[in-house]
């Protein structure tokens, strides 16, 4: 008999009840390796007013949804889950500031230029190819911190190097490029 998924509700109560506190009024939030998994990301996160982290790694996710009530939303973690695109996140744009979604079988970046506070991309090993996809990152003007190895564009260059020159030539507002900090040349 297989399992039933674990649902968002249920994970809340199951962090109260561990914690001793009150979830709504909570500002760091971890769900992350919840068995069975959660599924689905339903409008049970959308109760989590005060939430400034909230983990969901380590599950499996297939989309993000349910998030648009979280106004205090500054790092999402959704690692290690099978989210396809980052269709949703558009609900916390005016808060998000860190995007923690390494691990997953996202191949476009649709939607990320909506980001505009966005300052750290965790987004590794996943399944993005195209330039055009990655050069979507111009339109997130607050971002520092990326981590994007580990993706087919990153792995077909014919070396480390090319792939520094042309990601930071192309994201002139990066300063720090999988984990390593970029030195640009200063007139």
């Amino acid at each position: 008999m297989a399992l039933k998924p674990t649902t968002c509700k249920e994970a809340i109560a199951r962090w109260e009840k561990e914690k001793e506190e009150v979830a709504t009024e909570a500002k760091v939030i971890e769900l992350q390796f919840q068995w069975p998994p959660i599924e689905k990301m339903d409008g049970a996160l959308s109760t989590l007013v005060n939430c400034e982290k909230l983990s969901l790694s380590s599950n499996m996710i297939d989309k993000i949804a349910g998030i648009a009530g979280m106004r205090s939303l500054k790092i999402l973690s959704l690692g290690r889950n099978y989210i396809k695109s980052l269709a949703g996140i558009e609900t916390v744009a005016e808060t998000l500031e860190e995007l923690w979604i390494s691990y997953n079988p996202i191949d476009k970046l649709r939607g990320i230029g909506v980001m505009k506070n966005l300052r750290v991309l965790y987004i590794s090993n996943n399944l993005i190819k195209e330039w055009v996809e990655f050069n979507r990152l111009q339109e997130c003007p607050a971002l520092r911190d990326l981590v994007f190895i580990g993706n087919p564009l990153c792995e077909n260059q014919p070396d480390v190097e090319t792939w520094r020159t042309q990601a930071s030539n192309r994201l002139q507002q990066i300063t720090k490029l999988d984990g390593i900090p970029i030195v640009r040349e200063t007139d």
